[in-house]
């Protein structure tokens, strides 16, 4: 199965998970990527069904619009029941890497609000250590230069990403060549240095469900 096609089918295994447990006062939260869209195109069969959604992106935001599905600001919203998303890099404790679009900021506040976090992945995304994929950190502009010095003592090679900016308004520093052997400590001690608004590790708040697609069909990963 292509990669492309691996997407597809854990966009559509997680929205059928998702329509098994909806009712009309659901509200879903909804992720930012290319395999997030495919399941932005399947949610648009069930547009009427539920309450609505929020999206962790500007961009998802316009996708959901765009096929009539209603969006809120999350603070205008209670619980959100499920949010959906995908991921840069996953471990066996479903601890994740994301960021490669700019968006975890959102990504991780609305993670933080629901009550089940489904992520969806092709195989290539399952790893034993965190950190071949360069861990995203989101940085008030004016601490950038700060920030990659203090990245560095962590071991950590931290590299500007250029030309991005964040729907905050803020900007993305890369760390190369990380062996995560501890994601939450890593987690809390990047989050900690001032000028920092957080980073692209879950791991504090992993996954609770990781739908992976493989040659064979999607498996389903559990904490």
């Amino acid at each position: 199965m292509a990669q492309n096609e691996m997407k597809k089918a854990v966009a559509r295994s997680a929205f059928e998970y998702v329509e098994s447990i909806l009712d009309r006062d659901t509200i879903i939260g909804v992720g930012t990527g290319s395999t997030a869209n495919f399941f932005i195109q399947e949610l648009s069969k069930i547009s009427d069904r539920i309450e609505g959604t929020v999206a962790s992106s500007l961009e998802s935001d316009k996708r959901l619009k765009a096929l009539g599905i209603p969006v809120y600001d999350l603070n205008s919203v209670g619980e959100v029941q499920v949010y959906i998303d995908g991921a840069d890099e996953s471990n066996e404790h479903l601890q994740l890497i994301k960021g490669g679009g700019a968006a975890l900021t959102r990504e991780k506040i609305i993670a933080a609000a629901s009550e089940e976090f489904i992520c969806i992945a092709d195989e290539s995304k399952l790893v034993h250590v965190l950190g071949k994929f360069p861990l995203p950190v989101e940085v008030i502009p004016i601490a950038r230069s700060y920030v990659g010095r203090e990245i560095v003592k962590l071991g950590g090679d931290p590299v500007y990403r250029d030309n991005c900016m964040t729907d905050n308004g803020n900007h993305i520093i890369d760390v190369f060549n990380l062996d995560i052997m501890e994601p939450t400590k890593l987690e809390e001690r990047l989050n900690n240095i001032t000028g920092v608004i957080t980073n692209g590790l879950f791991a504090v708040r992993p996954a609770d469900r990781l739908f992976l697609g493989e040659d064979s069909g999607v498996r389903i990963l559990q904490r």
